[in-house]
C-alpha cells in the first residue's frame, strides 16, 4: 500500500511516496504546535476523501504539563472522531473501508486484533 508520509518514516510496512497517487497518509512524526493547532492539508484532504490516515504514536509529542497533555488528548480524540487511526507499530493490520467491502463481499470477517477505520467498522456493522 502506497502512503504519503508526514514527518519521519515509521516502520509500518507502507511503501512511501512523495506525491499522489497514494492509498493512505501516515503521520510518522509531528510537533506539539502542529498538533495543537492542527491544519495539515494533506491529512484533512485524505480524511475528506475517505482515505486511511494513520498516526504513529511513538512519533508524537509527550508532555509533563497537565494542561498541554489534556489539550493533546482532546486533539487525539477529535482526530479519531474524524476517522484517523493511531498505532504504535504493533503487527495488527489496519483495514480500510475499501478492504472491508471486499472482505465482506467474500464473506470474510476481520482477523482478531485488526484495527478498523471508522468506515470499515460501518461495513462490518
Amino acid at each position: 500500500m502506497k502512503a504519503l508520509c508526514i514527518g519521519a518514516k515509521p516502520p509500518l510496512g507502507y511503501s512511501f511516496v512523495e506525491q499522489a497517487p497514494y492509498d493512505a497518509v501516515v503521520v510518522g512524526s509531528m510537533g506539539l504546535g502542529e498538533l495543537l493547532c492542527f491544519h495539515n492539508e494533506a491529512v484533512l484532504q485524505a480524511l475528506s476523501a475517505g482515505l486511511p490516515v494513520v498516526f504513529y504514536t511513538p512519533g508524537l509529542p509527550m508532555t509533563q504539563n497537565r494542561g498541554l497533555r489534556a489539550a493533546l488528548s482532546a486533539r487525539y480524540r477529535e482526530l479519531k472522531s474524524w476517522g484517523a487511526v493511531f498505532t504504535d507499530g504493533d503487527s495488527r493490520r489496519v483495514i480500510t473501508a475499501e478492504q472491508a467491502r471486499v472482505m465482506a463481499q467474500q464473506g470474510e470477517r476481520p482477523p482478531a486484533g485488526a484495527i478498523l477505520t471508522p468506515l470499515a467498522k460501518e461495513v462490518f456493522g
